[in-house]
């Protein structure tokens, strides 16, 4: 097939594109390069530089007789949205439209979808399940679900077939070494404590450890880039033959921010100097999910998903000391 990917410049797009390659789908990455990165750009997919607000762009792309959207452009900073929604309305919904659209226009009917945990809001139980109730707390999250919506409208309403796939914290680099380029202003854990691992930054902020969990802090549930990645390329092929679905990406298994520091000083042979400080509103003391319906429905398992290897991966590319030339 002929996939488009917006957004395939990213740090997970790159990752996803290369999974796409390798299953021998011809592939276009449209990226405006807000947050991709140059040195992530395959050389065997062509490159468009272009934003999904740019409907013109959108139009010709669409015309190159495109068989399939991978679409993982969208701003995704939670607290960001908070201060700013106008950029995520524009960026994550305004965007979306553009590319919906201009799919319709041209007879493009199946779309791989970047969603969110965000969706669900605090756990009301764990695991949490596609079943769980959707109450984003963020508006980073109501953009995303208010697309999922979007999809199932579309759905009905003209036909196309969909993939809603709900990350956990995506983490990791390509296990082979292939990606290089590091994600552009990160503010999630574990890019962070690579940081401040590889003397990026001096220490960092550990939000709260009076949590009703192990040690106090927060627990999350990991999922390396690799395995997300190999996930899009099952969603688009279940998509050929099967109806549209919505799962989780995730691991069921969940590590607190301590767990993550004592492994990176492990790995990385560095002291990581961190500070307590207040917790952040919103953050729930634990969130673990199933993906029991991916595993179910497109054959997936999480594969590089423990905290040794998604570190490994990633201090392969922080580290100083390592050439990637």
């Amino acid at each position: 097939m002929k996939v488009l990917v917006t957004g395939g410049a990213g740090y997970i797009g790159s990752h996803v594109v290369l999974d796409l390659i390798n299953a021998g789908h011809d592939v276009v990455i449209m990226d405006d390069m807000s947050l991709g990165c140059e040195e992530n750009i395959h050389p065997d997919a062509e490159f468009v530089k272009g934003c999904t607000l740019d409907e013109g762009i959108l139009d010709d792309v669409m015309a190159q007789n495109i068989d399939a959207v991978v679409h993982l452009a969208a701003f995704k900073a939670a607290g960001e949205s908070m201060t700013n929604p106008e950029i995520y309305s524009r960026n994550n919904l305004n965007g979306t439209t553009n590319v919906l659209n201009a799919m319709m226009k041209h007879n493009v009917m199946t779309f791989v979808f970047s969603s969110t945990a965000a969706v669900y809001g605090y756990p009301e139980y764990l695991p949490v399940d596609e079943d769980h109730p959707v109450k984003p707390i963020n508006y980073y999250g109501h953009t995303k679900l208010a697309i999922e919506y979007m999809l199932k409208w579309y759905g009905k309403l003209k036909g196309l077939k969909f993939a809603a796939l709900r990350y956990f914290n995506a983490a990791g680099y390509d296990i082979n070494g292939r990606i290089h380029g590091l994600e552009k202003s990160p503010q999630n854990l574990l890019p962070i404590v690579m940081e401040v691992a590889s003397g990026q930054r001096n220490s960092m902020d550990v939000y709260g450890d009076d949590y009703d969990t192990k040690d106090g802090t927060g627990v999350r549930d990991y999922i390396h880039v690799n395995d997300l990645a190999s996930a899009h390329v099952s969603a688009l092929e279940y998509l050929q033959s099967n109806e549209s679905l919505t799962v989780n990406l995730a691991t069921g298994v969940g590590y607190s921010v301590k767990d993550v520091i004592k492994e990176a000083e492990a790995i990385s042979g560095n002291s990581i100097k961190y500070n307590i400080v207040d917790r952040r509103p919103g953050d729930p003391a634990e969130l673990i999910a199933t993906s029991k319906a991916a595993g179910d429905l497109l054959g997936w398992e999480a594969k590089y998903s423990d905290l040794n290897t998604i570190l490994k991966s990633m201090w392969n590319v922080y580290n100083p000391e390592v050439s990637h030339d």
